[in-house]
């Protein structure tokens, strides 16, 4: 018959009081939900007078804008939010780009390309959590629904953007209320509404104003459900990047075919993203030669060659940037005629975005945060959208990777 002895029933207390002990630490660290509504520019708050957003702020921590990295595209920037990267450094440099290592274009819209690990870098933060012991979800966000390093999220979503809003929501506070051992300490979860609309009617469009109001409804709605989830919650609201207001008149199209004119088809691989382009020389013997012919016809953009693309882009070292690189003016695009015939007549204006936001502050992203380990009432300055990654990292007591972006630049956003 097996008996307890005094000591083994005094070590078993023990463990059992340090286990207990451990639980209630890890119930009382910090969680991070990161929201991000896709086109959000940095003065629709005031813009478009948003109640929930602006109580939101005023409990908080508010920049001036951040800055999104350049090209201030979707794809580039929601990865560089939870890489810390350039685009340039982590590999996904547009939303469509040309990969010379397999001879194949990556596009947002290809499933099997944007579930492909192959094509990004950087040590994603659901990984880094998953690293420190914690568990991670994602209710939609790029990079998420790829196994990068052999991982995915432990709880995430394939795209699907006809998911109610408020499933998503509800899904963020059901898993806030998992038994601890199977809560994630980080979340992000993404909207793209603002976005859509403010490319199919501009950034002044009434559309664009109910989109922005949707978002408005829906900070309310996480607000008050994280009230009732006794948890230190950090809550950060950011986007990927603002919107631009474009001129439906011939004088703003840069035509692709213009641009290109006379230059032997065979020679190059074009790649066009409006604000910017990229070519890939096949015989490199040709560089000067196409060089001088297109920057000859330089007129509301500027090409270069690799080398010499501007440093504060971040972009001339990795080999999915084209030999020569255009880089189009605000209020222009670049466009093929068949493209641009696509466009509807009637609009007058319609949105963009990939500008460098360096000289087009209509690209401005928000960025707010609120929760225990954020300081209420700060104003921080502009700021580039690499930093948010280290903030988050040390808002969860972990030690990043080392990365473009610096704990530096907002760690007087935290409580000490």
């Amino acid at each position: 018959m097996f008996h307890f002895s005094k000591i083994s029933f005094s070590f078993f207390f023990l463990l059992t009081l340090n286990f207990s002990v451990f639980a209630q630490q890890n119930e009382k660290a910090p969680y991070v939900v990161m929201v991000s509504f896709d086109g959000f520019r940095y003065d629709y708050v005031e813009k478009y007078n948003t109640p929930n957003f602006k109580e939101f702020i005023k409990q908080g921590a508010a920049a001036e804008m951040m800055l999104p990295s350049f090209p201030s595209k979707t794809f580039p920037n929601h990865y560089t939010l939870v890489t810390g990267l350039y685009p340039g450094n982590h590999g996904l440099v547009d939303n469509t780009f040309y990969d010379k290592g397999r001879d194949t274009f990556y596009s947002i819209r290809q499933r099997e390309k944007v579930e492909d690990p192959y094509y990004y870098g950087g040590l994603p933060l659901w990984q880094l959590v998953q690293q420190n012991g914690m568990k991670s979800a994602s209710y939609f966000w790029v990079g998420s629904e790829t196994p990068i390093g052999g991982q995915f999220p432990t709880y995430y979503h394939r795209f699907d953007d006809t998911v109610p809003h408020k499933k998503r929501v509800n899904a963020v506070f059901d898993w806030l209320k998992l038994p601890e051992a199977e809560r994630p300490h980080l979340i992000t979860i993404y909207f793209s509404m603002v976005d859509t609309q403010g490319h199919e009617y501009g950034p002044n469009g009434l559309k664009t104003k109910e989109a922005v109001m949707e978002a408005d409804s829906l900070v309310g709605m996480i607000v008050e459900g994280l009230k009732k989830i006794d948890l230190p919650v950090n809550l950060i609201l950011v986007a990927d990047h603002g919107m631009y207001e474009m001129q439906n008149k011939p004088e703003y199209f840069i035509y692709q075919e213009d641009v290109l004119a006379g230059i032997p088809k065979n020679d190059f691989i074009f790649v066009n993203n409006s604000t910017h382009a990229n070519i890939f020389i096949k015989n490199i013997a040709k560089t000067d030669s196409i060089y001088n012919v297109i920057k000859a016809r330089e007129s509301h953009f500027k090409v270069y060659k690799k080398a010499e693309i501007p440093a504060k882009l971040h972009l001339n070292q990795h080999p999915r940037i084209g030999d020569l690189f255009f880089v189009v003016e605000p209020a222009y695009s670049i466009y093929s005629k068949e493209a641009l015939a696509k466009k509807p007549e009637t609009r007058s204006v319609w949105g963009v975005h990939g500008f460098d936001p360096s000289v087009t502050p209509e690209m401005g992203a928000i960025f707010y945060a609120k929760g225990p380990n954020i300081k209420a009432g700060v104003k921080i300055p502009a700021f580039d959208n690499i930093h948010v990654y280290p903030l988050v990292a040390a808002i969860l007591g972990i030690t990043p990777p080392k990365v473009d972006g610096n704990i530096m630049v907002l760690e007087g956003i935290l409580k000490k």
